[in-house]
Formats: C-alpha cells, structure tokens, sequence
C-alpha cells in the first residue's frame, strides 16, 4: 500500500474553495485509488466556520453541534461527545489552523465524501475509487492522536472474515477488518497533524478493498446496544440534548 502526499496551499477561514486542489489531485489518480481528505480543509470549503470568542460561546457551539454529550470536566474541561456515530472531543470542533476561527465537522460528512467522490470520478475519468474525510481523534489509555474516517464512500468499509479458517483450521465467527478506519489511520501519519500543508492523500494498492457506486455506511456502522463499548458508553445516550 503506497500513500501519496499532496502539499497544497494554506485554507484561509471562514470559506476557501478546495476545489482547484482537488482538481490537481485527479491528474494524479489511477483506477482503484482512495483519495484522503481532511475534514477540516472540507469544513473550510463549505464555510463551516465560526469565529473564536469565548469559553462559554464554544460550550454552547459544542452543545449545538453534539449529538449526546457529557458535560465539559477532567483533563483540559473538554466536552467529550458522539457526532456522526463517532465519540470525539468536543463535537469536532477545532481551533488549530483556524486563524481565529472554530472549524466544525462538515455539516453532513458522508454527503460530502459522495460530492467530491463525484467530483474526483469525473474530472478523473475514472470507473472504481474511494473517498474518505478523516478527523484525529484520541484513543483510551493511549497518548496521541490518529486518524479516522468520519465520511466516506465509494467503497466497502469493512471486510468480513466471518467463515474464514485461521492458520490452524479455526473458523472465525466474529472477525472483520475495518478497512476505511485504517486506511485513514495510515494516511494521517503522512499527513501530519500541524503545518504541513498536506490536507490530502492518494492512496493506492489498498489490499482487499471492494469498490461500490452504493452508499455503503450501513456495513461499518452498528447499533449502540451492540457495541461491545456500550457498557462504557451508555451514559452518553441518556444525556442528550
């Protein structure tokens, strides 16, 4: 699997069109590729920026914009949330690389995943590919951020292993890969999390991805009481708004 960086110019909120970059990236795109873009550079381009004031106007932007929600406390007063089946600080909203602004998520990122999908399959010529809009987020017990898939399409999310034998003859009954979550993980590395003016990524050879025109959310995402974090994560789903 190969990620190929694409440095761009610097995205100026409250608005900037990402358009002419995304243009430039679909001469570089070849059947079968999966196109990585920043939720943020997304954000910028639809105008889903407001200006940065005070604590209390971003605690109520983050109240607005959540799902559920647990109020703000422990490290940082941050507001823990879930957004677009995600659990993500703060609802998403960021101020870094904001020039002064709070970027939100795109308002709604799987519809945006399918625009620029359109966008990148006609302006390339291309048949078979993949888009996905990532964000960072942080994982429990462990220091840093990393990569995630908040919207994506044109491609299965996950691949089943349910059947499959491993090494000694064992069936799985359970197993599956998620492929988009960690194709954005990889990505991100590359392309970096502070100034590196590298808001998007062509990455190709993805090993056992299966391209789709279908809206293909449903294989990824799962209903709260079947999540084996439900236990940890129930309280968020009785603090709604």
């Amino acid at each position: 699997m190969n990620i190929l960086p694409f440095k761009t110019k610097a995205f100026i909120p409250p608005k900037d069109d990402i358009l002419p970059a995304l243009n430039q990236v679909s001469r570089r795109l070849r059947e079968k590729d999966i196109v990585v873009v920043t939720s943020k550079v997304v954000a910028i381009g639809e105008g889903r920026c407001v200006r940065a004031t005070t604590t209390e106007a971003e605690r109520r932007l983050v109240e607005s914009e959540a799902e559920s929600r647990i109020a703000f406390g422990g490290v940082k007063d941050v507001m823990f949330s879930i957004k677009g089946h995600t659990v993500i600080a703060s609802a998403g909203i960021d101020d870094s690389n904001g020039n002064g602004y709070w970027i939100l998520w795109p308002k709604d990122p799987m519809a945006s995943a399918k625009e620029i999908w359109k966008f990148l399959r006609k302006a390339g010529g291309l048949k078979e590919l993949g888009v996905i809009i990532t964000d960072s987020n942080c994982t429990p017990m462990r220091s840093g951020a990393i990569g995630i898939s908040i919207g994506f399409f044109g491609f299965h999310p996950v691949v089943n292993h349910i059947g499959k034998k491993d090494i000694f003859g064992r069936a799985f009954t359970f197993s599956k890969s998620n492929i988009v979550d960690g194709v954005a993980a990889a990505a991100v590395v590359v392309m970096g999390e502070t100034s590196e003016q590298i808001p998007i990524a062509i990455v190709r050879d993805v090993p056992k991805v299966r391209f789709s025109v279908k809206d293909t959310r449903s294989e990824l995402l799962i209903e709260p009481k079947k999540d084996i974090y439900y236990p940890l994560l129930k309280q968020f789903y009785v603090r709604k708004k």
